[in-house]
């Protein structure tokens, strides 16, 4: 593992090209320009290492919201085998841990079947770990069972050679300034912090991540239970209904960039 990341810190693995796979956290959920697109730290990642390459760079951001692991390595997974990027990333098993009575070794279990198949058919695969929910209401009663997946996906990439996002450990998601109203979604500057932390594991750093604002320095959210109780009634309980009770648009979203292209 030490051998293999010192090789891409060393630039001796170029990346020319990079496919992104996952649900709402890839496709850039919380991230919207003026004009409603959506960004997302994929893409910000995309542009950062389209201005290190010297050949021209390719991108494809195959993630849709709401996508549970089975799905993703059914619809996305099998794709980059025939793109064979030189870089994959690979977020899934959010929505199903969110899911009662479902199972973090059956999950990790898939995730680690879909970790071999990427490595298969692209260079490097990077990894993502859980958030640390524990300033949440309601999903920090989760956080035992995201920190059990956490280590798992830990185990995986020291297994499997993967480069590695520790989510988890990243101070500057524990403050409300890096989430959107919703609190489930990153806000544009908690995309803007996972790109750069993951610039840097690709070793396109140390990355200037700008002056940090005393906002995002705090331990976390102190939310009153007002505010707890109006989020839960506002966001949470609409967002359990459409994905964990079954009714979810029929509507199915497409990939917002499903080719890969130059970017």
């Amino acid at each position: 593992m030490p051998a293999r990341r010192s090789a891409v810190e060393r630039g001796d693995i170029p990346v020319s090209s990079f496919v992104a796979l996952g649900d709402s956290f890839t496709e850039g959920l919380g991230d919207e320009t003026p004009d409603g697109a959506l960004l997302g730290w994929a893409d910000r990642l995309a542009l950062m290492l389209a201005d290190r390459s010297s050949a021209p760079f390719r991108y494809a951001n195959l993630a849709v919201r709401g996508r549970v692991i089975d799905e993703i390595v059914e619809e996305q997974v099998p794709q980059v085998a025939e793109l064979t990027p030189d870089l994959v990333s690979f977020c899934a098993g959010g929505n199903d841990i969110l899911r009662w009575g479902s199972s973090v070794d059956r999950i990790a279990e898939r995730f680690e079947e879909a970790v071999v198949e990427l490595g298969a058919g692209a260079k490097k695969v990077l990894v993502f770990t859980g958030f640390d929910p524990r300033g949440t209401p309601v999903l920090r009663r989760l956080r035992g069972k995201i920190a059990t997946y956490t280590a798992h996906v830990h185990a995986i990439a020291d297994r499997h050679g993967c480069l590695i996002v520790d989510l988890w450990s990243m101070k500057a998601l524990q403050h409300p300034l890096a989430w959107s109203d919703d609190r489930l979604h990153l806000s544009s500057e908690g995309h803007r912090r996972v790109a750069l932390r993951a610039a840097e594991i690709l070793g396109l750093g140390p990355m200037n991540s700008g002056p940090a604002p005393d906002a995002l320095q705090g331990s976390g959210r102190q939310p009153q239970r007002l505010e707890d109780l109006r989020w839960a009634k506002e966001h949470f309980l609409p967002w359990l209904g459409e994905h964990l009770l079954g009714r979810a648009s029929d509507e199915v979203p497409e990939p917002k960039r499903p080719e890969l292209l130059p970017l």
